[in-house]
């Protein structure tokens, strides 16, 4: 494994660079996500938390505020949006794109997600449709998925082949760049995480900290004690040397600052297997198990 640092990226199966380290800005109110923004750009974050912005939170105008007033240059950060699960469908997939674009003034969405498996088979397909030829058009750059569970990535898999064919080529029906899921050593998801392994899909996890629900748990006591590191240092250093992309949220400046000091340890295979745990257990929803008609 090669040295991680604070600008470690991972290249996307659409050849472009995704940092590793990610700042999320779930549910963070617009009145300080600009603020916050700010201050995890000053901490090195570069993997917008504007990166984790989505229209649902109503935060991405302050994302991208934080964006152009940074000096840093606009090609050096990475900003994601979704699409919400209320607007599955070709025509409001779409029409979300170019409002985020407005709204945020950008020029270019790094990554676009579809945020749910929601709406059934056809909203699905509709939706991810849109994403292609936004990415085609330029108005995006990486696209992928959030929430999906393997029933849903094995039918958007075979609809990619279905546009290939529609559309006239290899590549026509897009590829899953990145997908997104709750992820810790309480919810591996093992079987997401090995189809998209297999295919080269790059997995952000989101509540890579659990929502400092498990600061206790004895499986993770230990390394806090060995590594001289507070828990959620520890859990985040676990989702990148896992080679995942964590999400860590927080609107506390230090604590913004400390989910970054991640790069002079690291776990060592017997820390790593302490966290191989088998469990399920979600500290957030879980749309992986809805049902294909929903």
């Amino acid at each position: 494994m090669s040295k991680l640092t604070i600008n470690s990226t991972l290249r996307m199966n659409s050849g472009y660079e995704i940092p590793r380290l990610g700042y999320g800005v779930y549910q963070t109110p617009a009145n300080i996500c600009e603020e916050v923004t700010a201050k995890a750009f000053e901490a090195g974050y570069r993997h917008a938390s504007p990166v984790d912005s989505a229209a649902a939170y109503r935060n991405e105008e302050p994302c991208a505020a934080a964006i152009k007033k940074s000096s840093i240059p606009r090609s050096q950060i990475f900003f994601t949006s979704k699409v919400p699960p209320r607007k599955l469908s070709y025509d409001s997939a779409s029409a979300q794109v170019d409002a985020s674009l407005k709204l945020t003034g950008l020029g270019y969405i790094d990554l676009m997600l579809l945020h749910a498996p929601y709406g059934g088979r056809e909203a699905r397909k509709g939706a991810w449709r849109a994403l292609v030829e936004a990415k085609e058009a330029g108005k995006v750059r990486s696209i992928g998925v959030s929430n999906y569970g393997v029933s849903h990535l094995d039918e958007l898999e075979a609809y990619i082949k279905e546009l290939e064919q529609e559309r006239g080529g290899e590549g026509k029906g897009g590829k899953i760049d990145v997908g997104q899921w709750e992820v810790h050593p309480w919810l591996p998801r093992r079987d997401i995480v090995e189809w998209c392994k297999k295919r080269g899909v790059v997995v952000e996890a989101y509540c890579p900290i659990v929502r400092g629900k498990r600061m206790d748990d004895p499986a993770l006591v230990p390394l806090v004690k060995k590594h001289g590191k507070t828990a959620a240092q520890v859990l985040i250093r676990w989702s990148l040397q896992k080679g995942f992309v964590p999400l860590p949220k927080s609107v506390t400046p230090a604590r913004i600052v400390e989910n970054a000091d991640v790069y002079d340890f690291e776990l060592d295979a017997e820390d790593m297997k302490a966290l191989e745990l088998d469990s399920y257990e979600p500290c957030a929803w879980d749309p992986t198990v809805a049902a294909l008609e929903d």
